[in-house]
Order: C-alpha cells, then structure tokens, then sequence
C-alpha cells in the first residue's frame, strides 16, 4: 500500500495554477463577443424614486442598453428575491427588488443596467441616467430604530423591527437572585466586511441551440444561485448551469444570492450576448453584506467561588434594509454566548432591526465574534472582581470531558438541540496557556514595566457550530484512462478543498493524489449541491467523499476477481491497480476495468456484474459539530499613541481528525488576521443620513503583515463521532475569540491606569481618550496615529 495521505501535510493542489497566474476567475473567462455592464446605484440611503430618464445615456455611442425594473423578465421585474434562509420570527420578511422601482432603502442599491461595448463606455453612460429622488429620512443608527416617530425604513412598513425573539433555560430569576457576585456591563462590537481579494463578479452567457443560459459567478454557493435565478427567470432549471470558477476569497458575503446575479443574466438573454460585470472596489464596500453593530446589555451571576450560575441580557443587531440571509447572523450570536462553559440558567432577549444600509449577513465567524466578546469579557470582569486570576476562573468553569455529550439548553440555527458531541476543553485551554508560558508572563511584565514599556496578555475560549446540513455530494468515477473523475456540489475560495478531497479519496479508491481529477461548484457536473459557509465542507463534502470512494473500491475489487477468478478478499487495490494476491499476481489497471465494467455492445454482463465504477453520495449530517480552542494574545501598548504591537500569539485548536495540518494551519493563521482586523483595524462607518463614509482603503483599515504575528498552533484533535472521518470545521476558529483576546491583553497592559475597554474594535484613538480621562497625561497628548474615521 502506497503512504497514507489522510493527515498528511499535502502541498496544496491549487497552488502552483495560482502562483503562476494560471487560475481562472470570472474576469478571466473570455469569450467572443462579450459586452460590459455597469449599474446605475442609489446616492440616497432612503429615497422615492419620482421617474427614471435614461433617453441620453441610451443615445451614446457604444451604448446596447440601458435597463430599469420594466425591461426585466417575468417574476424579476417586480417580484423581490426569494428569501434562501427564512426563519420563524421574522417579522419583515423583506428582500430587495432585482432594479429598485418605487423606493431605494440603501446608498448603492440597484436602480438600472447599463450595457455597452465596454466597462468606461458603460460608466460614462450610467453617469447620464437622470433618476428623479425625493429624499426620505433614514435610520443609520440602529439604536434609533424602535424610538418613538423614528422614520420607517421601508415606507410601506409599521415599524422597523425585524425580529424578536427571547431565548432562556433554566430559572434565572433564581440565580441572579442566590448570587454572591453580580457582573453586569455595556458591549459594543461591530465587524466589517468580508474584503476578499477578488470582489463580486458574473459573467453570463445563452446558447439558443440548446436554450443553455450559462452563469459564471464569483459565489460561495452556485446550486442555491441556480435555484433561485431560475425562480426569477421563471426557467426550467436544467437550463441554468451556474459555475463558480477559481473564487478569489468568500468569507460570507459570497453566500447569499444577489441582484446582479439576477440581473446579468437577464440582460444577457434580452441582448442574446455574454455579459460581464465585476464589482469595483468601492461597490464592494457599499453593496457586498457586511456584519456591523451589535449593542449587548448583559451581566452575568457567580456563586462565592467563581462558579457560573446564571446569565442575563439584551442584545440589539442592525440587520441593514434587508434580510436576505434571513436573521442567522444575530441568532447564532445569541446561541454562541454559553460558549465552552457550564451556565445553568440563561436569558437573552434578541431584538433584530431594519436600517437604511447595505444587508448584514454572516462573515467569518457569523456573529460568534461578538458573542465570544461578550462572554470572555465578562469572565475577565468577574475575574477582578473576585481577585482571581482569568484563567483559573475559566477553569473552574470548563465543561469536562466526561460531561460529554452536553446539552446546551437551546436550539442551534440547523433547528436541532445545541449538544457538543465530544471535545477537550480543559485541555485545549492548558495547552494554548502552556505554549504561551502563561504562568511567567507576569515576570515579562515586570522586567518591561521597568524598562517603560506596557505589556499585556489576554485570552479567549470559544465553541463553535460547523459542518451544518442539509447534505453536500460527491461523485467518484473511474474513467477509461485510468483517471478518478470527482464531481462536487463543494465550493473553493482558498480553503483548499480540492486537495483535502482528493487525499481522501487516493485512500479510499486506490489511486494517486495526482490521478484524480476533480470539478467543483459546476451544477452540470452533480445535480445536487449546498456550498461554503459554516465551515461545513470538510465534514460533509468530505464524508460524502469517503462514502464515494470506498463504494467505487468494492466495485474494484468485485469486478477485478470476478475477471482474474479469485475470491475479493485477495484482491489489493493501489496506485491505480487492482492486484491479485496469489498465484503470478496478475494484474488489472483502473483503464482496464473501467472500460470491462462498460461492457461489450450487444453482450450480457456476467452474473454479478455491474455496469460503470460509479457512485454518488450524499451526506448529511445528524446535527452541527462543535470545534472549540483557546486564544491567548501578548500585546505591547505604547500610551503615547495608542498604538499596540502584538508581541505573541498561540492556539490550542480542536478540529477533530485533521485531514491536512498544513491546510488547516493556513486557516487558523489566516483567521487570526481576520480577526486582529475585527479587534483593532475594521470599522464600516456611515453617517447620520446613512451615507456609508469608509468606502476606500485608506479610510477602512485592514492589517496587513506587520500588523499580523506568525501563530503557535497546536491541534488537539478530539474525534468527532457525528460523521465517519471524525472531523470538525475549521475555517472560522481562527477568527472568532481573537478580539475577545487582543482587547483583554490591552487592557491588561494599561490596567496600572484603571481603563477598562468594552468594545471593538478598540481603535488608537479610542485608547487615548480612555488614558486620557484616567488622567494617564499630565498635559494633552495628541493623538498621532493614522485610523479610519470614527
């Protein structure tokens, strides 16, 4: 048998292709003929829109059309986008129109299509649409959503609110009541955008002869887009085929389905020629979802010895103009806050509301950021106020192993009971604090507060839900060359999905990793198909993966002995080769039964054969599973500025069975990036009347490499026993308690000036003004560090 892949640190497929300016994006599919488009967006937050007169734009030359909502097909023109997610409890179940027709509820919503011979020309004449506005007032901050005579959002709405929802076990009455320490605190967190790379792009193609509209989409989710663009265009699906090609970084905001996914391709059948747009950056920044605010009013209860017994609170989510996500996001938040530890009684009441900006929908992390904040901020208050140190109070608090599986107490977003299924809490919290030297930091601090210089250390634990259903597919087949073809429904923006699968099924199949050749997020290559989000591919591409190939080995190995007249069980299977035990061994090549098992024309298969070395599967997954870990940041803070430098940071990671550490490294780095952006750097900030203000790099910040420290990781690896490989998702851990860690290290650093911090991101400014009204100068200090505006 040839060296196990699974767990081995395989270079990534992908990289040489991308390394060498051989990937393939949307931008990069050329084909004859193709003209460009360019929308005409809302410069309002909040706006009716009196008429639309597009008689210059059309007269310029180069100019093929310019559509509004009235030139759109069938349901499109006036029915809005079907919600993909709906939950119960939504109480404005509202989806933007396609083109905005009577009234824009964001700056950059789409009004119009403008299609030309290229992207300058399409520019210049979107730049001549005259749209008539009356300006309506706008809500930008969600606080004012629900006030009294706040304006509504959408005129024909009542009220702004969008959800509400309470959620509790447990009598918390009671524990609030008995307790012996009561922490109640304010939290503000707001996260940014996604930012990928590559920004949002479609290229849309029909072919009349077979009626084929072809969709290349920059998307994270190509089944659920053909799904829906086909409910616009009120097509047969089968004529839809939607491919997400190369995708140049997702992290969310690719997930949902959006109107220029509806309207290119609409567009593109009208003309009867391809059309392309690509998302410039500044579209990206008003139009692609982002996270934004969240306001918690909390407090947690604790008996004489740091025990948890209850929480409380209110948590206030701004959900933007729409819901196209549904209300995921907030509901997730409110079910992540009980996090790694034991809580007995618990209410929180989730307020969701509508405002006159972009969509919030889930990026890296999915509103588990801001819950982790919550929760490990509150256990580092409670630590001061007990004079314990932060990590035994967490300790003392910790969920045991031998508590497993352990219910919850409420309802994750898949609909079923929130139970961790295996994992090591205690563990990963001692490994990462051990890798760290935890235990000598206070010496380190003590030798830098002599030399003048502010050190501080922080820390973070987390739960998170992955691998959510419904299923995700995967088909293997041996093709006549001796090559193992795989179709999938799984997507890829960097997470190297392509050399995971492929390591699983050279083990299960028999083949080399090289040997398989693989389509992705093409729905003409599986008729059934899910996505990226939730960190869900590993378990169920993967496990899908698994079931695939072990199915095609049977085949293999049945067909090879019944051609070579020896029992199965002495049959090897390796490097594309079924290889008979005994006698001269003889031999048969993958090439060679793949093209016995299609038969001879005209002739009965023996009995017992099958036709093909096939198989599809598709699993689904019983429930989420929960990966966990423990962050731990060092910072230096220098108070003159504000400025902070993170000198140190380490991980104790829990993904389960690991398929590929060197890909899964790569996520927890990359996600601590994220993270160091969401915690000091991301802020999307808009104005009084909803203007989004942050609309470039130089006014949105984002750490770039000297901001962003090498990661210690260790991985813990607790099987998972809720799907066949045993792993867990890993593609968000690296984000989500990093701002939890690197404010409470700020702190820590500036406690000898009795700051406290309760909100990110925590910006140089913002550390300024809290020494300053310490009293930390003597006289003003300026702030010199260069931040987006806040």
């Amino acid at each position: 048998m040839g060296a196990r892949q699974f767990g081995a640190r395989v270079k990534r497929l992908e990289d040489p292709a991308l390394l060498t300016g051989r990937g393939r994006f949307v931008d990069d599919v050329r084909l004859p003929g193709t003209l460009e488009a360019c929308f005409v967006r809302s410069p309002y937050a909040h706006a009716r829109i009196r008429s639309i007169d597009a008689t210059q734009a059309r007269a310029l030359s180069g100019v093929h059309a310019v559509l509004t909502a009235d030139d759109l097909p069938g349901p499109m023109a006036r029915a809005p986008i079907p919600m993909i997610l709906p939950v119960l409890g939504i109480k404005a179940f509202r989806t933007q129109l396609c083109l905005a027709r009577d009234e824009v509820a964001y700056a950059g919503q789409t009004v119009a299509l403008v299609v030309a011979d290229n992207r300058y020309v399409a520019e210049d004449a979107a730049a001549l649409v005259a749209i008539d506005y009356e300006v309506l007032p706008a809500i930008s901050d969600c606080r004012d959503a629900l006030k009294p005579g706040a304006p509504p959002v959408h005129s024909d709405l009542d009220s702004n609110l969008a959800a509400r929802i309470p959620m509790a076990y447990g009598d918390v009455d009671a524990a609030f009541t008995g307790a012996a320490h009561v922490i109640e605190e304010a939290f503000w967190v707001h996260r940014g955008g996604g930012m990928s790379l590559e920004t949002r792009a479609v290229l849309a193609s029909h072919e009349p002869a077979g009626d084929m509209l072809t969709v290349w989409s920059s998307t994270q989710t190509p089944h659920l887009g053909r799904r829906v663009l086909a409910e616009l265009l009120e097509r047969n699906p089968e004529t839809i085929r939607m491919i997400a090609p190369d995708v140049g970084g997702g992290f969310g905001p690719k997930a949902p389905f959006y109107a220029e996914e509806a309207v290119i391709p609409a567009a593109a059948l009208k003309l009867g020629r391809p059309i392309k747009w690509t998302e410039d950056r500044r579209e990206h920044f008003m139009c692609a979802t982002q996270e934004r605010d969240q306001y918690w009013q909390v407090a947690l209860a604790l008996d004489p010895d740091g025990k948890i017994l209850g929480f409380r609170g209110s948590m206030l989510h701004d959900t933007g103009a729409f819901v196209p996500w549904g209300i995921i996001m907030p509901y997730i938040a409110a079910v992540t806050v009980p996090g790694p530890y034991r809580v007995p009684a618990y209410r929180l009441d989730m307020t969701v509301v509508l405002t006159n900006k972009v969509a919030t929908t889930p990026v890296r992390g999915a509103g588990r950021p801001q819950a982790v904040f919550v929760m490990e901020r509150l256990m580092d208050r409670a630590a001061r106020e007990l004079s314990l140190d932060r990590a035994e109070l967490r300790r003392r608090n910790l969920i045991e192993p031998a508590q497993m599986p352990y219910a919850v107490g409420l309802t994750f977003r898949d609909g079923k009971p929130l139970v961790y299924h295996g994992g090591d809490f205690p563990r990963g919290q001692i490994t990462a604090l051990a890798m760290s030297d935890y235990d000598g930091f206070r010496a380190r601090q003590a030798a830098a507060r002599a030399q003048g210089r502010y050190i501080g250390i922080g820390m973070g634990n987390y739960v998170e839900g992955t691998g959510l259903g419904p299923f995700e597919g995967v088909t293997v087949r041996v093709l006549t060359n001796g090559k193992v073809a795989v179709a999938t429904g799984a997507t890829n923006q960097g997470q190297g999905q392509r050399t995971t699968l492929s390591q699983i099924i050279a083990d299960e199949v028999g083949c080399r990793i090289d040997d398989v050749v693989m389509t992705m997020a093409d729905t003409a290559a599986i008729s059934q198909g899910v996505g990226a989000f939730a960190s869900r591919q590993a378990i169920n591409a993967g496990s899908s993966a698994l079931i695939s190939g072990q199915s095609v080995r049977k085949q293999i190995t049945t067909l090879a002995a019944l051609t070579l007249g020896v029992p199965e069980g002495d049959i090897d299977v390796e490097d594309i080769r079924a290889i008979a035990r005994t006698g001269n061994k003889p031999t048969l090549t993958f090439g060679e039964l793949a093209k016995l098992a299609q038969g001879v024309p005209g002739v009965s298969f023996a009995a017992g054969q099958t036709p093909g070395l096939e198989h599809t599967a598709y699993f689904t997954p019983p429930q989420a599973s929960y990966c966990n870990g423990t962050h731990v940041a060092e910072v230096e803070v220098d108070p003159a500025t504000g400025g902070v430098t993170l000198l140190r940071y380490t991980v104790g990671h829990d993904s389960g069975n690991i398929i590929n550490p060197l890909i899964v490294d790569g996520q927890v780095q990359g996600g601590v990036a994220h993270g160091v952006g969401n915690a000091l750097f991301e802020h999307m900030h808009y104005d009084a009347s909803a203007q989004p203000q942050s609309t470039t790099f130089m006014d949105y910040l984002m750490p770039t490499a000297p901001e962003v420290p090498g990661v210690a990781i260790e991985h813990i690896e607790t099987p998972n026993p809720l799907n066949p490989l045993g792993v867990k998702g890993a593609g968000e851990g690296g984000t989500i308690p990093a701002p939890a860690a690197i404010v409470g290290a700020i702190e820590d650093a500036l406690a000898s000036f009795g700051v406290r911090f309760s909100e990110a991101p925590l910006t140089p400014a913002r550390i300024v003004e809290a020494l300053r009204q310490a009293g930390a100068y003597e006289t003003p200090t300026p702030v010199i560090a260069c931040e987006a505006k806040q």
